[in-house]
């Protein structure tokens, strides 16, 4: 199928993009990635305009959207109460399912165009369930041209690499379009049940801190910190388990190449990958560290366990990546050993990391935090992408210090928070108050 729609494409170009991809948002069984990445090719090899390929291929993505939502309404409701039950899917069921479809469906529509299986149905459903086809469209056409857009750009960042990386892309935009969608879920859980999630952990952490309820900022940052580091733990597992297989490969050679192509130029980007690079020096991350301290000294009550802490997690830190790269003992690029995981990233994230949440602790301003929070992440990226354009590292190694910096950090996020609650405990009891 996929070398017959290639053919059409090669004779019938921008036609068969618009067509194909209506038909696929149809529920019909097209390569709808394999067919977007090739117009990328394509455009590579300049039988196709870029910008004009997105727009019919979301026009036309867009189009089949809307006729499955449109078939979903005049199925509608009847169609369920009738044969419901037979697929156990009966009216309540759906009545249900049509309330959350409303109030959090039309965020996930966006998502589920890069989940296989999944946005073939989320018009139908959509308007199976009456959602408005105001919000539809407000949800679904932006995602058209993400998806769209997306492969296509792919395609034509690839170019004559197309085939040999291209079963590679989608497999990992699937992961990550998987993942978004479970985030998503998540999110939506802890939104429902929160109160049910607060009284359950409060009941069990309170077995061991007592006043744990008088903390309702902290419980919450506890929290937080925690899903972190579950799920950051988790990921580090999961790239133990790839090294050992050897299964970076792939992600390592796709990666650097989709880099070395957006930054070929050299001369222009060269002095801009030295100045990212110099943000994980050691002058930079100590005057960050410094300034730090000196900020705890003047605003912070707990001034003294905050530096304590400080100082352990950065020591800790330093002991921690070197403990890790001596046993993975990994070659890198340039035949240096030791850089699974990346140290410059690892340590980058860990410095400013608890640095910023130091500081984020402590002020108020909500735009002032979000910006803090950016500033680490795209320092920590910066850094992240120096290491693999000038090939001193893999991608791979990048990202494990990306996750086993955010391991350290958000245990001891996580080990502060409980000193400091245990602490403020101790001088209630001390004062009497409880």
């Amino acid at each position: 199928m996929a070398h017959i729609i290639q053919g059409l494409m090669d004779h019938y170009g921008y036609y068969v993009l618009g067509i194909a991809l209506m038909l696929e948002l149809l529920a019909l069984p097209l390569p709808g990635e394999v067919l977007m990445t090739y117009t990328g090719l394509l455009i590579f090899q300049g039988h196709l305009n870029w910008m004009f390929s997105i727009v019919i291929a979301g026009c036309g993505a867009s189009l089949g959207m809307s006729l499955s939502y449109w078939i979903g309404f005049k199925l509608g409701t009847p169609f369920f109460e009738k044969h419901g039950a037979k697929i156990h899917f009966g009216p309540d069921k759906l009545q249900k399912t049509s309330d959350w479809f409303e109030r959090y469906g039309n965020k996930l529509l966006i998502i589920a165009y890069f989940i296989p299986g999944i946005r073939h149905f989320t018009g139908y459903f959509s308007g199976v369930t009456r959602m408005p086809f105001r919000t539809y469209m407000l949800y679904a056409y932006p995602g058209a041209f993400l998806w769209t857009g997306t492969f296509i750009s792919l395609g034509k960042i690839l170019g004559p690499k197309w085939e040999q990386f291209h079963h590679t892309i989608t497999k990992y935009l699937l992961m990550a379009g998987v993942i978004a969608a479970l985030l998503f879920v998540v999110i939506y859980l802890f939104k429902r049940y929160r109160e049910q999630i607060y009284s359950s952990t409060a009941k069990r952490v309170s077995e061991g801190v007592k006043i744990f309820h008088s903390f309702g900022k902290v419980r919450f940052l506890l929290l937080a910190s925690f899903g972190v580091f579950l799920t950051l733990f988790i990921l580090m597992a999961g790239l133990v388990q790839d090294f050992l297989a050897n299964e970076f490969a792939d992600f390592d050679d796709v990666t650097t190449y989709i880099i070395l192509i957006l930054f070929e130029d050299q001369s222009v980007w060269n002095p801009w990958m030295t100045d990212f690079a110099y943000l994980s020096s050691i002058p930079v991350l100590l005057t960050i560290t410094g300034l730090t301290m000196v900020w705890i000294l003047f605003k912070s009550h707990d001034r003294f366990l905050e530096i304590g802490f400080m100082l352990f997690v950065l020591v800790g830190g330093e002991l921690w990546d070197e403990g890790l790269r001596r046993l993975f003992h990994r070659t890198g690029p340039e035949n240096l050993v030791g850089t699974f995981p990346s140290e410059q990233t690892l340590i980058t994230l860990i410095f400013l990391g608890f640095a910023m949440f130091l500081l984020v602790r402590h002020l108020e301003v909500t735009w002032v935090r979000t910006g803090v929070v950016f500033l680490v992440l795209a320092v920590s990226f910066l850094v992240g992408l120096s290491r693999i354009y000038f090939n001193i590292q893999y991608p791979s190694d990048v990202v494990a210090g990306y996750v086993f910096g955010g391991v350290w950090l958000s245990l001891n996020v996580i080990l502060l928070e409980i000193f400091r609650l245990i602490q403020g405990g101790k001088n209630m009891r001390g004062s009497g108050i409880i």
